[in-house]
């Protein structure tokens, strides 16, 4: 039955003299979305809105549907019957037709909204709302007008041909993907940090992601892990290069030579410090953690504190304030939470104090890392050119 999609956007209608940019990255994402859709699309921009026309008669509607919700940028889906301009009495039989068709309880409220966006239309959008109505009042008695909060907005936009539609089904919302720059992810097998490239991806940030691999203390089924949680975040996000780099010599050297209650931090900072060479190298604009105040003794206050310490580019923290019951469930939401909880452990959870420190001294920190001086800048260049890249793609 319908025929198109009216993509209606919000954040991008306030972008003024740079809104075309929006625009046409909204438009590159929708086709990039429906790619791997059944059916033949074309996507294409109008004043305002952006439409993807159907142009084949067998492609799935819910595929279509759920492809669209996935695309940032996007604040409503609407599906949309087009109807040629034959007349005022030929639309009004197709509009009573459209309700009868996707409303069978007619039990309704309804208010009736047009719009000419082609003023040479004979009639005015308020009479045109007056008579359609009264057509639909005449069809259907049981309907019944109500202008503030009706149950069905019956809306006609009148531009080069006519489109109708009634449902709008709410989209991601967000900035299209490549708008905002780009990022490196710190990416775990754990719940937050796939939620934390979900909600950086929303503000239009492509994104880079970097796993540290501790064989043989973590599995490859933990790293498939880490591989399957980049994947379910590509679907909102894009392409992801995904670094893999073998902690393991660090971990242990780390172990060896610094105090057991601030080996979680020591490590924290290393880590930091690889994900910055490898932003940089990408020109990634920050890093993304999915950390959380005070959520573990690694997230304290003064803990992240100690992590920043070792960046000179910006950590962006879009769960910082969230508590575990809000990022569970945004990861349920995307569909990572089932591949989150997998008991596959990554190296953060391996070498765990049994009494880590919740609130280290930075110049404390600095002053036992010098026991590592001997080889550890050797050790952070072996891992960085041994690492796996592997290509996350839709």
């Amino acid at each position: 039955m319908f025929q198109a999609f009216l993509i209606k956007y919000a954040e991008i209608a306030v972008k003024g003299k740079n809104r075309y940019v929006f625009e046409d990255a909204l438009v590159k994402q929708i086709t990039r979305s429906l790619k791997d859709v059944d059916g033949s699309f074309n996507v294409y921009k109008t004043q305002g809105r952006i439409h993807v026309d159907v142009k084949s008669e067998d492609y799935d509607y819910d595929e279509v549907v759920g492809a669209l919700t996935k695309v940032f940028g996007i604040s409503a889906i609407c599906p949309v019957v087009v109807l040629e301009d034959n007349g005022f009495d030929e639309l009004a039989v197709d509009v009573v037709n459209y309700l009868d068709e996707i409303y069978p309880d007619k039990n309704k409220t309804f208010k009736v909204n047009a719009r000419r966006a082609r003023k040479n239309y004979p009639m005015q959008s308020m009479e045109i709302n007056m008579a359609l109505g009264e057509k639909i009042l005449d069809a259907y008695p049981e309907m019944k007008v109500d202008v503030h909060k009706p149950e069905i907005w019956v809306n006609v936009e009148i531009r080069d041909r006519i489109y109708l539609y009634s449902i709008e089904i709410p989209g991601a919302h967000g900035m299209p993907i490549g708008t905002g720059g780009k990022a490196m992810l710190l990416l775990s097998g754990g719940i937050d940090s796939p939620v934390a490239g979900y909600m950086i991806a929303k503000r239009g940030v492509s994104l880079e992601a970097v796993y540290f691999h501790a064989p043989p203390y973590t599995s490859e089924r933990a790293k498939q892990k880490v591989v399957d949680l980049a994947k379910i975040v590509s679907v909102y996000a894009g392409d992801i290069k995904l670094h893999v780099i073998n902690f393991t010599e660090i971990q242990k050297y780390i172990y060896d030579e610094c105090p057991k209650d601030e080996l979680t931090i020591i490590m924290r900072r290393y880590m930091m410090r690889i994900a910055q060479l490898i932003a940089e190298e990408s020109k990634c604009l920050g890093l993304v953690t999915g950390e959380s105040i005070g959520q573990v003794a690694s997230q304290t206050m003064q803990s992240l504190l100690c992590t920043n310490d070792v960046c000179t580019i910006p950590v962006y923290r879009p769960l910082i304030a969230f508590d575990k019951l809000d990022i569970i469930g945004i990861s349920e939401k995307i569909g990572a939470y089932e591949t989150s909880i997998l008991p596959f452990e990554d190296c953060c959870t391996i070498w765990v104090a049994e009494h880590p420190v919740t609130k280290p001294n930075v110049g404390i920190i600095r002053k036992h890392e010098t026991s590592l001086s001997e080889k550890i800048d050797e050790m952070v260049e072996r891992a960085l050119t041994t690492r796996e890249i592997i290509e996350i793609t839709k």
